[in-house]
């Protein structure tokens, strides 16, 4: 076989399904792991629903995970015209037909169906019949020839072999009576067009592969491989659809999850290598393979997605920790001032301390990020006076430090909760308070040093706390 080629063909609809994205990981991985080409697909023959925001929006989100394709963008509405010549090549050849039947005629057919309780297949009635015979009234259909005798067996790359009775696929519409093309034509003459020799998508297209293969078969071409991917179900086992909450890779960007981390949780999703559960991008190159896909839907698991984040949120170098949160934060909450960068580059040791997203980092560098402190209402209403006296007290002893260190700063704690007949939260809260305008965040000592005499001594001045 020549050089393996992949593809992803997503319909620019919507916002990109993280079923969809796990599909073109997969065709990325396997085509590079092959040193072959992976190609993007824009199938946007629907006009009304298409838009360019979508599909740019698809890129993006590609390019954001890592993945890149090869060479421009395969625009599917640029080749109808193929399609349609390949329509009437297999009409030509006695590999279709003309269909007369009607709307009314159809719905009946299906209608009948629904009461037996039965799949809907066209019941064939112009498969045979005279031209001649047909209502001028009526403009037809094109539909492809099925084969009716035997089975066919699909060798799928994931599931074995897949059988099927050759009557139980109908005769397949492949032109419109307004002369479109339908999904299953289209798809297969682009596939063939760009060369493609590897078709990785989800198990649901299974119907859709027997129906191509006849065409490629028809046509004399030669017939990809091709692996079929178990779909993603929710927690609850039910099949994931949009309307689900977390089903696109916006609904994870915007919380704070890192590329890499999603990437290797759908990497890890459906697939196995050993006992392998990290993998760098270098790794997940290396050791695809389409024999680690299992044959069973997986899990969309958001726990376990945290825990993935939180993981490379630990281990990543904390410079590059620094430009994830520079890119997260432009992109969905205020932008950070240069100037404020130095403090939460040399803070990002605590910052990041139990937290699983950068959305949870932004909120705990909240206080180093704004210049005026946004007080919680309930929060404030712990300062009372034994608190102001606290705050006023531990602001007179810092100002005689000439460095704010963890060891300079515990014994004016320990001093003044001995003196105020108190603990350490007795101490710490109206002072977080004072400091970040609530009760919870880092620890005091952290926040202190992280903010700098200067400031520490500005904020605690506030006469909204004295």
């Amino acid at each position: 076989m020549s050089k393996v080629a992949t593809r992803f063909a997503p319909s620019p609809t919507g916002a990109l399904h993280i079923g969809g994205v796990r599909t073109a990981l997969f065709n990325w991985l396997y085509s590079k792991n092959q040193k072959g080409t992976f190609h993007l697909r824009i199938e946007d023959t629907d006009k009304e629903r298409s838009k360019e925001e979508h599909k740019i929006q698809i890129i993006k989100s590609l390019n954001w995970l890592g993945i890149k394709h090869d060479g421009e963008e395969y625009i599917q509405s640029t080749k109808i015209d193929d399609h349609v010549k390949i329509a009437h090549e297999l009409l030509k050849n006695g590999y279709a037909y003309k269909c007369y039947c009607s709307p009314e005629e159809i719905e009946e057919q299906k209608k009948r169906a629904r009461q037996k309780k039965i799949p809907y297949i066209y019941n064939r009635k112009w498969r045979d019949a005279e031209e001649k015979d047909a209502p001028k009234e009526i403009k037809p259909v094109i539909r492809f020839k099925s084969k009716i005798e035997g089975s066919s067996i699909l060798k799928d790359l994931v599931q074995g072999d897949v059988e099927i009775e050759n009557s139980t696929i109908e005769d397949f519409v492949i032109l419109r009576n307004d002369g479109t093309p339908t999904y299953n034509l289209s798809a297969t003459v682009d596939d063939h067009e760009m060369g493609m020799t590897h078709i990785i998508r989800g198990d649901d297209h299974k119907i859709n592969t027997f129906k191509q293969i006849q065409i490629y078969e028809a046509m004399k071409w030669d017939v990809p491989l091709f692996a079929h991917i178990p779909l993603i179900h929710t927690i609850d086992g039910k099949k994931l659809s949009k309307r689900d909450n977390a089903s696109t890779l916006d609904d994870y960007s915007k919380i704070g999850i890192m590329p890499d981390a999603l990437r290797n949780y759908l990497l890890r999703l459906g697939w196995s290598y050993q006992d392998k559960e990290i993998f760098t991008l270098e790794e997940s190159i290396k050791f695809f393979n389409l024999e680690g896909i299992g044959k069973s839907p997986s899990k969309l698991d958001m726990s376990r997605i945290l825990s993935m984040n939180e993981h490379y949120i630990k281990n990543i170098d904390e410079n590059d920790l620094y430009d994830h949160l520079l890119i997260y934060c432009k992109e969905y909450k205020d932008k950070i001032n240069t100037e404020k960068a130095s403090k939460i580059k040399s803070s990002l040791g605590f910052l990041k301390n139990k937290a699983k997203t950068l959305e949870e980092i932004f909120n705990n560098a909240k206080y180093i990020i704004n210049d005026e402190v946004n007080f919680n209402e309930n929060d404030l209403k712990l300062i009372d006076d034994k608190s102001k006296k606290i705050i006023n007290e531990f602001q007179e002893e810092i100002k005689n430090l000439e460095i704010l260190s963890r060891d300079n700063l515990e014994p004016i704690v320990n001093n003044l909760i001995k003196k105020h007949e108190t603990n350490f939260k007795g101490v710490g809260q109206p002072l977080r308070i004072a400091l970040t305008g609530s009760k919870f965040g880092p620890g005091l000592y952290d926040i202190v040093i992280s903010l700098g005499q200067s400031e520490v001594i500005k904020r605690l001045s506030n006469k909204i706390i004295i």
